[in-house]
This record gives structure tokens, C-alpha cells and sequence, in this order.
């Protein structure tokens, strides 16, 4: 679009940092190198909560507030958006507003709002009532919490005419949608150092622990020549050396084998590499990984979830231990021999049978390795078990589950050990495991409500930055924080839940509605499984929001 101007700001490494601030430099975009208070707006992606005091170090850098109520001036505008803005009450004080759900079409309402407020003048207040009433915006300052005594959220109250439910926006024709195909390629290394295309939005399983699966509902589909064109198009334009099909269940992607053989033509001809994550354990998913990877077959990574399959049912993981070691004996056939395994300790009902399930099923996979010939054996078998320690995140069945004190945690992990040590081929297995006080800090930015924006500002202000990162990491900055502000992480991590409590983030609505949580948080405790979307539909509520195709009635919407 002619008149408008995008630019890409990240936060320095603390050297950069100490230099910009040693020599007066406010933080500036990457293109034109012009200060980004000079801006219109700032825009931030909140994928991750432990990286909300680099947004306070990064307004700051830039030389503005951290607290919205304290910019007076129309602009810049500081906005959120990303999954974290599920519940951005922790966060809400210090923007001017959050786009919630996917921003392709509400962003370009939204600065041609600030065009005309370019021309014909207004305050930022009048802005941003204005721009409440765009579907997918929510405007921190136009809404009161109250509380009850015992800390809990009493209500939360819209005013000055914003709507009382912030609804989320989706993009129903997911064809249609504007997708870039040539922009911007960095010189230098990056993390995702490749080309991707999105292959469908949304996710069938109804994993009950993950966020990303309920709150991108309702699933949809790209057309297979679109995508056969985007990705010709891209790889042309971009000179990338490899092509990722992008989704939160690629397997799920009803015309993966055509797009495959697509690329794996296409790609050949160019010598360029196929990224395939996201993959289920099952044979038509190794077989096209046997297609795409390098003949000294990486390592394969698997997602069980859950030691045992009490625990995954509970989950509602959908995968049987049948499935899983089927799935390793036919990847060991085809060349493998390395695998990586993803658990989650401090699930709900978790129990010491399940802790000690991790090591148990990674030894009967390393069995199934040693089972197959010698001679028909890729070099030695290695196992590689990774436990994360569970986070109940807000707009999921388990947003109502407890946690647990770092001690616990590593307590838990500890089992899993000792189980592991005492297995036939434990020279096979590995194990490691997440940082247990990283979780207790994200647990609390996650559920947290507008109490914990003090605690946030004051950590920042005793030091912490790059929470995120092990090294910069300090759990005693933030303990601190939470005493000095007279806030307790045990309120907001290890209590019980009812199902009637108010949460902070109740009044945004992502399209799956607090009923169908209840019931499903309910059906867990009972250990039983939901049907994945593609079986039959469970009542989401995603149908609302239109968009999305039913998979066992497709004249109807998911």
C-alpha cells in the first residue's frame, strides 16, 4: 500500500544496549535507522510471557513511557497482538491497545483510522474509543476491573460505549487473504533462515493443554494450486535454499500428498531442502520425511505428551502407546535411529505411575530398535527425552488446573531420572528437563491479572531483561518484585480454581466458549476422550465465527 511504511525494531543485546544509552541513541527501525517514537505506531508480536520486560526495556530504549496513561500524544501508538494477548491484562497498562486474533484485515482498518485522524485531527482518547469498536481490537483503558476480597476478579466493566465482549478476528476466506511473497531477506543467519508457506489455520485434535488449538479455531484450508503457486513464487523471489510447510498440524493438511510430490519435484530441480514439522507419528508421515530428508536421516521428533495412556487420555492427546511404537519401529526400519520425545510434567492428575511411564515407554522404543537385525540397524540407537514442566494456559480445558512449587517440579523430574537410570538400555536414553522457576514465572504472566502489571514494572526496574534466556534469567529479581508490590505467586499458581471464578481474561471471546472448556475440563478429570474435529464435532463454538469447514458435514461450518 503506497502511503504506508513498515519497519522491523528488535531489541538489542544488553552491549548494544549499554551503548545506546552510554551515547543518547533512541532505539530505531532497522530500514531507515529513524527513531521508532517517531512512528505512528509500534507494533509488538507477544509469542512468549518471559519476554514482557524487553517490551518495557524497548520503549524505554525508545525514549517514551512504559505506562500508556502517561503518552499523551496521538502518536506513536504502542499495540500488542500474538498469542499471549489471550489474557494481556498482566501487560495491559503499558499499551494503548491489542489486536486479538489474526491481523491481516484489522490492522489496515486500524491505520486507515490514524490516517484520518492525521488529517482531521483528535485526541488519542477519541482514537482509541473509535477504534474499540473495530471487531478484534481491545482497548485496556475503556475497561474497570473490580475485585473481590479474597484477590480474585469481581467484574470487568466496559465504559464509555466499548463493547462489553472484545471479539476476536478471523479471516474467513483464507484463499483470499493477502499473503507477501517477496520481501525482505536478511544478509545475515536468522533463526527461521528459510521460506514458508502456510498450508491451513487451526488445529482438528483438541489437545486440552494447548492454547494455539483452541483459540485459532475454526480449521482452515488453503487451496493446494495456491499453494503450489506461493511456494514457486517465494523460493524464486527470496533465493532460499528451503521451503517449510507451515501449520499447527501439517499432517492434518487433507492435500499434503500432492502438495509433497509437488515440491519434492520442484525442490529437487532447485536443490532445495522441505521443512515438514508438525508431523503425526504414522506411516504415511514417515514415508514423506524418508522423501524430504537428508539420507543420513536427522533425528525424528515425537510429541506423546504423557507417559502413559491414563495421562494422555486425560489430555486428550489421541494417540495410543500402540501408535507411537508402531510409529518408531517403522521410522527405525526406514533408517532412524535417533529420536526425540516431548512430555509435560505437572499434568492435572498426574501421578508417580505417570512420571515414571516417560522413561518406561522410551525404553520400549529403544527395545524395539534392538529388535530389528543387526545388520539392517542405522549405527546406535539414541533416545532423547525432553520434559517441559506444565503451564494451565488462559482459553484451554486446563485453564483451572494448579501448579506446583519449583521444588515439586524438580522433585518430578527427579523420578523420571532415577527411572530412567534403572532401565535395561539406559546407555540408549537421555533425559533432560525444562527450568522449573522459568515455569513458575510463566504460570503467573500467564493467568495474572492488571495487579501483576506493578510487579512487571518493578522487576524491570531492579533489573530483569531477557527473561527469556537462561543465562539473563534471575527468579530472586522477581521474587523480590512480587513481595515489594505485596503480590503472591502462590494466589495466581498453586490454588485451587472453581468453575464459577471470573477470570481476568472472560470478557475476550476467541470463539470457543467457556462452556465447552467446562465440559471438556470436566471429561478430563473423568479420563475420557473427545473426537477429534475430523470425527465429529464436540460444540465448540467456533462455528460463530464462520469460516471453517466441518469435516463430517461439509455443508456445514466447524
Amino acid at each position: 500500500i503506497p502511503n504506508y511504511w513498515c519497519e522491523r525494531v528488535f531489541m538489542p543485546l544488553p552491549d548494544m544496549e549499554e551503548q545506546m544509552r552510554k551515547n543518547n541513541i533512541p532505539l530505531y527501525g532497522l530500514e531507515s535507522l529513524e527513531p521508532i517514537k517517531d512512528f505512528e505506531f509500534i507494533g509488538f508480536t507477544l509469542q512468549y510471557e518471559l519476554c514482557y520486560t524487553n517490551v518495557l526495556a524497548m520503549l524505554d530504549l525508545a525514549g517514551l513511557p512504559v505506562y500508556s496513561k502517561d503518552r499523551q500524544d496521538l502518536f506513536p501508538i504502542v499495540m500488542g497482538g500474538g498469542p499471549c494477548v489471550c489474557n494481556a491484562e498482566p501487560i495491559a497498562d503499558f499499551f494503548d491497545l491489542f489486536v486479538l486474533g489474526e491481523g491481516e484485515e484489522v490492522n489496515l482498518e486500524l491505520m486507515r483510522l490514524a490516517e484520518r485522524f492525521k488529517k482531521e485531527g483528535g485526541t488519542k482518547q477519541e482514537f482509541l474509543r473509535q477504534a474499540a469498536f473495530i471487531e478484534g481490537i481491545y482497548v485496556p483503558s475503556l475497561y474497570d476491573i473490580t475485585y473481590k476480597e479474597d484477590g480474585t476478579v469481581n467484574a470487568i466493566t466496559a465504559k464509555n460505549g466499548a463493547p462489553s465482549t472484545v471479539k476476536k478476528r478471523i479471516i474467513d476466506d483464507f484463499d483470499k487473504v493477502y499473503t507477501p511473497d517477496s520481501f525482505v531477506v536478511p544478509y545475515t543467519q536468522i533463526v527461521h533462515d528459510r521460506s514458508v508457506v502456510e498450508v491451513l489455520r487451526g488445529c482438528i485434535r483438541g489437545c486440552r493443554f494447548c492454547q494455539a488449538g483452541m483459540v485459532y479455531r475454526p480449521v482452515r484450508e488453503r487451496d493446494v494450486e495456491r499453494l503450489k503457486q506461493l511456494a514457486v513464487t517465494m523460493l524464486h523471489n527470496t533465493g532460499y535454499d528451503e521451503i517449510s510447510l507451515s501449520s499447527l498440524s501439517s499432517s492434518d493438511y487433507s492435500k499434503l500428498p500432492e502438495l509433497v510430490n509437488f515440491l519434492i519435484e520442484e525442490c529437487s530441480k532447485r536443490k532445495i531442502n522441505i521443512s515438514l514439522p508438525s508431523l503425526r507419528i504414522d506411516a504415511f508421515s514417515l514415508d514423506v520425511m524418508s522423501k524430504v530428508q537428508d539420507v543420513k536421516k536427522s533425528s525424528l521428533t515425537f510429541a506423546p505428551e504423557a507417559g502413559t495412556q491414563r495421562l494422555r487420555d486425560v489430555i486428550n492427546k489421541g494417540l495410543t502407546e500402540e501408535v507411537i511404537l508402531q510409529g518408531a519401529r517403522e521410522a527405525f526400519e526406514g533408517g532412524w535411529s535417533h529420536v526425540k520425545l516431548y512430555f509435560m510434567l505437572g499434568l492435572p492428575t498426574e501421578t508417580e505411575e505417570d512420571m515414571k511411564g516417560i522413561p518406561e515407554l522410551a525404553e520400549r522404543m529403544a527395545e524395539a530398535y534392538y529388535e530389528i537385525p543387526k545388520e539392517r540397524r542405522n549405527g546406535k540407537c539414541q533416545i532423547t527425552m525432553s520434559t517441559s514442566f506444565f503451564v494451565p494456559k488462559p482459553c484451554t480445558p486446563f485453564q483451572w488446573a494448579r501448579m506446583y512449587s519449583p521444588e515439586d517440579y524438580l522433585g518430578r523430574a527427579r523420578i523420571v531420572n532415577h527411572t530412567m537410570k534403572q532401565q535395561h538400555n539406559q546407555k540408549s536414553l537421555k533425559y533432560n528437563w525444562h527450568e522449573a522457576y522459568v515455569t513458575v514465572l510463566e504460570g503467573v504472566l500467564a493467568r495474572g491479572d492488571r495487579k501483576v502489571a506493578d510487579a512487571i514494572e518493578t522487576a524491570y526496574k531492579m533489573g530483569a531483561l531477557y527473561d527469556a534466556w537462561g543465562e539473563t534469567f534471575h527468579y530472586e529479581i522477581w521474587t523480590a518484585a512480587f513481595e515489594k508490590c505485596g503480590l503472591s505467586i502462590d494466589f495466581y499458581n498453586t490454588r485451587e480454581r472453581s468453575l464459577d471464578e471470573v477470570f481476568p481474561w472472560d470478557f475476550i471471546d476467541t470463539g470457543v466458549t467457556k462452556a465447552f472448556y467446562k465440559r471438556e475440563w470436566e471429561r478430563a478429570m473423568q479420563e475420557k476422550i473427545t473426537p477429534n474435529c475430523r470425527q465429529s464435532c464436540s460444540g465448540c463454538g467456533a462455528k460463530r465465527f464462520g469460516g471453517g469447514v466441518c469435516f463430517e458435514n461439509q455443508n456445514s461450518v466447524c
